[in-house]
């Protein structure tokens, strides 16, 4: 069993969806060989050493409670979201998680399935596509992680709040994938299932790329009440609701 999960977007502002995601690693997904979390686990992360922030205990929580699913035997893998893109080495020690690249390839005996958070294909969202460009340069990265953390949560916060604002001012199809860039991509990839999340309208799609039918897996965002993994039974994918 495999399980694939994204955007659920954890802070200490959301006790209910911290509440499913605990609830779903101490139990459901102690039955899985793997849990793929592709982006936005966190709404925010401020650089690894929020893990011991002595003003805020909520992210040190979720990692240890990751540590405990990963020495169960769970293989955990995390890809950086558009929310939480500073994960670094120490959150990965310290939670037993293997970073994953975005795309990553994941070959199974019975199929082939590529994984992405899937901003990179909401290209038509110019302003998005360069903020990306920007902060995840090397020279930019360790400008900011070496501000007090402190400083550096309240630039996260401010540009959660600006995110949101700008959310308000744009079409609905800007924060969608491209159905251009889309195609490209599964035609890189060998047409390939598709599994992403990022655009918080969970769907199967039916993608046809030169006349090979490819299905495209859009995972769902998660709640205060509910959260929503992806399930790869060996055979097949489903969706399963979790409360």
């Amino acid at each position: 069993m495999i399980y694939f999960i994204s955007d659920l977007h954890l802070a200490p502002q959301t006790p209910g969806a911290a509440r499913v995601f605990l609830d779903f690693i101490g139990g459901r997904a102690r039955q899985a060989e793997q849990l793929y979390i592709l982006g936005d686990l966190f709404e925010a992360w401020a650089g690894d050493d929020s893990i011991d922030d002595p003003d805020d205990g909520f992210n040190r929580t979720v990692v240890d409670a990751l540590r405990v699913l990963s020495d169960a035997g769970v293989g955990l893998a995390v890809m950086h979201g558009n929310r939480d893109f500073l994960l670094g080495e120490e959150f990965a020690a310290r939670s037993g998680a293997k970073l994953l690249p975005d795309p990553y390839v994941l070959s199974l005996p019975a199929w082939q399935l590529v994984l992405s958070h899937g901003d990179l294909l909401c290209t038509d969202d110019r302003d998005y596509q360069a903020f990306r460009a920007e902060v995840r340069q090397p020279a930019w990265r360790f400008a900011f992680l070496n501000k007090p953390l402190a400083e550096r949560k309240a630039i996260a916060a401010a540009l959660r709040a600006q995110s949101e604002q700008a959310k308000q001012g744009k079409q609905r199809q800007l924060m969608d994938v491209n159905p251009a860039a889309t195609d490209d991509f599964l035609r890189a990839h060998g047409y390939a299932t598709f599994i992403h999340g990022h655009t918080h309208r969970p769907a199967m799609h039916q993608n046809l790329v030169d006349g090979i039918a490819v299905e495209r897996w859009v995972l769902a965002d998660w709640h205060e009440d509910r959260g929503e993994c992806l399930c790869w039974d060996g055979q097949q994918l489903r969706r399963e609701v979790l409360l």
